[in-house]
Parts: structure tokens; sequence; C-alpha cells
């Protein structure tokens, strides 16, 4: 509250008392004018004070007379409370006889409960907890950045200005193993003859490739170095659409650690690219995690992270012609991978040797098929490749052209689960029993799973 201003006041000016007023005849009642007012309240009762000038309102001179106070009651009213307490003395005379038949008076006292005081602030208060998402892509990006590099690829030919903007070459990776091991896509390292790794702290690395992923977009990159930040898994499958996604990389390759926040926009897609390590061939990339947030040259094998800070997916792909389409590989789908290369295996992936169709409604309709879920054998469409391939694992389990996959040793292949997805879980050499529907007959076929060809 502001303070009111002050006017000094000159004593010595003319004190100055506006005529009187008449007083509205609602004021008062006519009645009081000729009588004379009661006796005042004792002054020693009252706050000191001038004269009132409106009557009506009860104080000061003028005011009304009061009602004449009631007789006094004092015999009446002192036997009265005689004759309560009496009534009381007698009910807790009986209530005390009752008690004490009852044996209640000798049961002991409950132990007293301690009281706790607390504050206004202290007061527990129940109340629903819901997550700042602002503080978590904060929080995450925190987190993680540390261990997302800057991947710099230089091979024969390609011009090394170090104040121009690399325009090729520069992608992203994933610290996921403090011994130096880093996830990547396939098509920021092939081809490389150098591999220039750079930390947010600003170490500089020379990476190696270890190994290139034959099923998909991805590849394993190694550095060494000591204290190097992890970055940590983890799990893709229990992703739902519209769930928070954060995309962190080094776009263009200068704006290392970039963070862009979105969602999950969905999940499962399949898009065909252009092969950047096979010039003139189109790679298709399946179960893919669809988000908005922004990617863009440079982020790919960058880190899509969720918001407890967790990595769910290695970005990959943005749409050309579209705002808000970018794609990120699964990390459940590169985990074998970055097992083997900790255990120093060479990576591989398990092959059955039959090219197929997931099967939707649009495929159902079109060959009046059975049943509307697994992937049926069929031959690629302007392609002279057989449908099964020659000594593969599947021509030598007996697979046709038109048979229909549904499951593998149990598990069903839908389209929240299709058949990639499922033979990932596995490694070459495993053995495994296919439910298949041929001609309307389910048969159970045997197959012992190969390695996936590289050039596939």
């Amino acid at each position: 509250m502001t303070d009111r201003p002050r006017f000094d006041v000159d004593d010595t000016t003319t004190s100055y008392t506006p005529p009187p007023q008449p007083q509205p005849a609602w004021q008062y009642d006519r009645r009081w004018q000729d009588r004379q007012p009661p006796p005042q309240t004792p002054p020693h009762w009252l706050e000191p004070q001038g004269p009132y000038p409106y009557p009506s309102l009860g104080v000061g001179p003028g005011r009304p007379p009061q009602q004449p106070r009631p007789p006094r009651r004092g015999p009446a009213l002192a036997g009265l409370v005689l004759l309560s307490l009496l009534s009381a003395a007698l009910a807790s005379g009986g209530t005390f006889g009752l008690l004490e038949m009852s044996g209640r008076l000798d049961q002991p006292a409950p132990a007293a409960q301690p009281v706790i005081q607390t504050t206004a602030a202290e007061t527990p208060v129940e109340q629903n907890v819901r997550v700042n998402e602002d503080s978590a892509v904060t929080d995450a990006a925190t987190e993680v950045s540390p261990a997302v590099v800057t991947i710099t690829s230089s091979s024969a030919g390609q011009p090394s200005d170090p104040f121009s903007v690399p325009q090729t070459g520069v992608g992203s990776g994933i610290i996921y193993d403090a011994e130096g091991w880093i996830l990547t896509n396939r098509h920021v390292v092939c081809g490389a003859e150098q591999l220039s790794i750079k930390l947010l702290d600003g170490r500089p690395f020379t990476g190696t490739i270890y190994g290139i992923d034959t099923l998909t977009d991805l590849a394993i990159v190694k550095i060494d170095g000591p204290n190097l930040p992890v970055a940590e898994i983890g799990d893709s499958n229990s992703l739902r659409a519209g769930q928070r996604a954060i995309a962190i990389g080094s776009p263009l390759g200068t704006f290392s650690n970039s963070v862009t926040a979105g969602v999950v926009s969905a999940l499962g897609r399949a898009i065909q690219v252009d092969d950047s390590c096979a010039e003139g061939e189109v790679r298709a990339l399946r179960n893919l995690i669809q988000t908005d947030a922004s990617i863009n040259p440079g982020n790919s094998g960058g880190a899509l992270v969720d918001s407890t800070g967790r990595v769910i997916g290695v970005n990959t792909a943005v749409a050309g012609d579209a705002q808000g389409i970018g794609f990120a590989i699964p990390i459940n789908i590169a985990k074998p991978i970055m097992r083997q290369a900790i255990e120093g295996e060479e990576l591989a992936r398990p092959w059955m040797g039959v090219f197929y169709r997931e099967i939707d409604p649009a495929l159902v309709t079109a060959r009046d098929l059975p049943i509307d879920y697994g992937v049926i054998v069929l031959a690629p469409e302007g392609s002279d490749e057989p449908a099964v391939i020659a000594d593969s694992p599947a021509d030598e389990a007996g697979l046709r052209e038109d048979d229909i996959i549904t499951a593998i040793d149990g598990e069903r292949i839908d389209t929240t689960q299709g058949l990639d997805e499922i033979l990932t879980q596995y490694a070459p050499g495993d053995e495994l029993t296919l439910d298949v529907l041929r001609d309307g007959e389910t048969l159970e076929l045997e197959i012992e799973l190969g390695t996936r060809p590289g050039d596939l």
C-alpha cells in the first residue's frame, strides 16, 4: 500500500466552517424530536471523540432514546441455574453407575497419539504430479549430448578446406559403451578412408569402422580414449505414438549437438531411400520410427531420445519434399550388432533367403487371402529373382512361393511385429520353427538360419 501524500498546513490560516445543511427527512424519525435523549454511555467506556454530525446513525448528540430495559429477573434466573446443575449431577451419577456395572471403567486408557505440529507450508496436500515437458527436454539433452559425437569422413578426392561447411561425409554417432563403441549410420561412414570423431567437450579422436550392418542402415565405429561419456539405451518396443521425442545431432557438421524436440508421429514405417553407398541402387528400410523432431543433413547417426534421457532410435532419413517427417531406426533393432561388437564378434544378421510382402487389407482383397496377418512369399515386382533364393535356408526348409508365414517359434507376425523384427532376436545358426499356411493347410517347417549376405 502506498503512503498518502502529506500536506503542510499553515496554522495561521483562519478556519472555515461550512454552513449547516438541512437534514433529509428520511434521516430520523420525527417522533423523537421533542423528547429528551436518554442518559449517555459513561465517557470512560468510549474512545474520545467530538460531536457526531449524523444523529440518525445512533452515535453522539441527537441519538434516539433506547427502548426501556426489561426488569431484572435475578431470583428466577438463579433458580433455573440451580435446577440445571441438579439435573446434570443426577445424569452424571447415573452414567457413572452404568459404566461401573459394565466394567468399562476398569479398561486401560488408550495410548496417547503424538501431536505433530505442522506449518501451512508443511501441511501435506494430495495433488497430481505432472511432468514438465520443457524441463524434460532440457534434462534429457543435458544427459545425452556429451555422448553424441560429430563424425567427419574423408576419402580420396574429397577436398579438405577447413573453412568450408562440409556437405558430405558428415554425420553423428552415439557412444553406447565406455570402451569407445559408437553406433552410427552406414551411409555416414561407408567408403571413408579416415574418420574424425569430435566430442562435445572438444576432444578429437580418430575412429575406425568396426563393421557394417547388412540388414539396416547401421554401422559400428571404434575409438580409444579415457573417461568417455556413455548414453543410456532405452527400449523402443514400448514406444507409443504421441510421446515426446528429442533429436540430438550435428546438422551440417558445424552446429554440433543441436537439440530439436517433437513427438513420435508413428511406428512401423517403411520407406525406400537411395543407397549413397551403392550408386543407382534403392534400399528398403522397414519398421522405422516416424518423428516430427527436426532432422537435417548431419543429424544422421545421432540419437533420438525419450523424455527420460534414454536413446530410443538412431536418426536416419528425412522426407526431402516435406516438413516435420523424419525417420529413425528403433534402438532394439540395433541392439544385436551393438552386443556383437562389444563381444568382439563379426557383425552378422540372420537370413532366411526369401522375398516377401507383409499382408495388409489391400493385399487380402487383391489376392483373396484367407487371413489378414503374416507375410506371403512373393517374388519382387519387376525382377527376375525367384521368391525363394536357391540353396538358401528357406529353400532347404521347403518354403515355396505363395506360402504364408504366420509365426516364427510361436511369435505371430503382424503389423506390430514384422518378420525382420522377430529375426533380429536370433543369430545365424539358430534353428527355428515356421508356421506356414499353404493351400488352406497349416504346416510346421524347421529352418536353420544362415548369415545375411552383405549385398542384400
